[in-house]
């Protein structure tokens, strides 16, 4: 699980505005609404530790797949 990277990204007329990266362990936002919501999921633990346990949860049971 080390060399896999679990994304998850929140788009808006076809613009990126904030994505779960499971190597930064965070959010990241790349608009001005994108960096407002990161800000406010990195506070939450709870989110974040959602997000992290779903890089096992969705990668580990693809990886057979590819």
């Amino acid at each position: 699980l080390k060399d896999i990277q679990y994304i998850q990204s929140y788009y808006y007329n076809k613009l990126e505005f904030i994505r779960f990266d499971s190597n930064l362990g965070r959010y990241v936002g790349y608009t001005e609404l994108g960096v407002k919501n990161a800000e406010r999921f990195n506070k939450d633990s709870s989110i974040i530790a959602v997000r992290k346990a779903q890089k096992e949860t969705y990668c580990l049971g693809n990886i057979g797949i590819d």
